[in-house]
């Protein structure tokens, strides 16, 4: 457990999260997060939304580099009611 202190950021408030912290928790800067009030404490943590290609790919390091793949020729199937 590690101590800190609320300190004012503009209208609000903030606390600053250690690195260590939020590598044990699998958090990382920039990473969007939700916030919630539980039983008088406060809870961090991701969020859960779908992401864009550019969120998915913001850590990535190689270099893919995207294809087009041919399916076969595009056909529907009658659906009966």
């Amino acid at each position: 457990m590690q101590s800190t202190t609320i300190a004012r950021w503009g209208n609000s408030n903030g606390v600053r999260l250690p690195r260590r912290l939020l590598d044990e928790a699998g958090l990382h800067e920039d990473q969007p997060v939700e916030l919630a009030a539980v039983e008088g404490t406060i809870v961090i943590r991701p969020l859960l939304r779908p992401q864009t290609l550019d969120e998915l790919f913001t850590y990535y390091e190689g270099d893919y580099q995207p294809q087009e793949v041919a399916w076969g020729d595009a056909r529907a199937e009658k659906v009966n009611p």
